[in-house]
């Protein structure tokens, strides 16, 4: 690739150096009247990525960096805002180191614009590392890709956590802080084996508390109710894990679900917009392979459809077990890959784990977020 630039260069009569990096694949370019441009992927050499800064960087090989200092500080002065590239089985967000200030950099607006998989990063969100509250570590907010605002997000907190060790330069066999979000407490816990294992708290199950309209009809929860949609009937079991979630099985009579025919963006914003959930609702539609093997695709509010979604597949294991289609500990597959899921009887509370990969960091002028 270097040769073939320099080549180009060449040939257009244009003064250029190529300066590869001794980490990584990176390749940094200095034009004779342009800034360096950089191009960076941690794993992949062949990896075209979506944002390059456009301002001179020196290579992460010849920083000088220490522990007080975040890794994203030493890039670009503050004309530009600096994050770094997660995924959690697909699901996508950017993260912005937020630890000096109690209110996100971006407003929901901007970060819905850098959320763009066409004319921004392209993300299901944009994250906020941001100081801990009430004896937390962290505190984690999070804006969808439309700018809307959920209590929290269980494939995020798992990005959060690879961020914050990232940041912190954090290592040891298992690692784990307190975060406060919109859903109370989260515990992230970073494996030897490098997947993030989660205590997500107990289930809601009570109607008026997950919201939804839906009247009652086991103890205090909603479990295997008709819901109308769009003209047909649907059994649905309601839980909040934090944000609300609406779980079906199937249609009233029918035959269980195959969730690869259904038509996602067609069916999941009726369920969202939904008049008997107030708040609007996550939607996860569910074929059960065996007692311990479940498959879900799911609808997400604010975000649509995604690869994943951690709160969702927490919920939907409630919900199957509520229905005794499950056991309390099961592999939830997911159209980005699967996530392991337990229910404890002892403490109530539903852990998941599951991997959070970075794929790549980079810096946006603030200009563009002001245009």
């Amino acid at each position: 690739m270097a040769e073939a630039i320099a080549a180009a260069a060449a040939a257009t009569a244009t003064s250029l150096s190529v300066r590869r990096s001794t980490r990584h694949s990176q390749l940094f370019l200095s034009f004779n009247s342009f800034p360096i441009i950089r191009l960076n992927s941690l794993k992949n050499p062949n990896f075209r990525p979506l944002v390059v800064s456009s301002t001179s960087i020196e290579s992460a090989a010849t920083q000088k960096t220490s522990s007080e200092t975040s890794f994203l500080d030493q890039r670009e002065g503050r004309r530009y805002l600096h994050f770094v590239k997660y995924h959690g089985l697909g699901n996508d967000f950017i993260l912005v180191d937020n630890r000096d200030s109690s209110e996100p950099k971006i407003t929901p607006e901007q970060a819905a614009k850098l959320c763009d998989r066409n004319f921004g990063i392209g993300a299901d969100g944009v994250i906020f590392a941001l100081p801990g509250i009430n004896g937390t570590d962290y505190t984690m907010r999070i804006f969808n890709s439309d700018g809307s605002e959920p209590e929290m997000c269980g494939n995020g907190v798992r990005c959060f956590a690879r961020f914050i060790a990232k940041l912190e330069n954090l290592h040891g066999k298992k690692l784990s802080f307190s975060v406060h979000t919109g859903a109370g407490l989260i515990v992230p816990e970073i494996q030897e084996d490098g997947k993030v294992k989660v205590d997500m708290g107990e289930p809601v199950l009570k109607a008026a508390d997950v919201p939804t309209k839906l009247a009652a009809n086991k103890n205090d929860a909603v479990v295997q109710s008709e819901l109308v949609v769009d003209g047909v009937t649907w059994n649905v079991t309601c839980v909040s894990m934090g944000n609300p979630h609406c779980v079906t099985f199937g249609i009233k009579g029918g035959q269980d679900l195959q969730v690869d025919a259904l038509n996602l963006a067609q069916i999941g914003p009726k369920f969202e917009h939904h008049e008997v959930f107030p708040a609007r609702t996550n939607t996860e539609f569910v074929q059960v392979y065996s007692p311990s093997h479940l498959k879900m695709r799911v609808w997400e509010r604010g975000a649509g459809a995604t690869l994943a979604c951690g709160t969702g597949a927490c919920a939907t294991v409630v919900a199957a077990v509520l229905e005794g289609r499950a056991g309390m500990n099961c592999t939830v597959d997911l159209p980005g890959g699967p996530l392991e899921i337990e229910w404890r009887e002892e403490d109530n509370h539903v852990y998941m784990t599951g991997p959070a990969e970075m794929v790549f960091d980079g810096s946006v002028p603030l200009r563009y977020l002001l245009e």
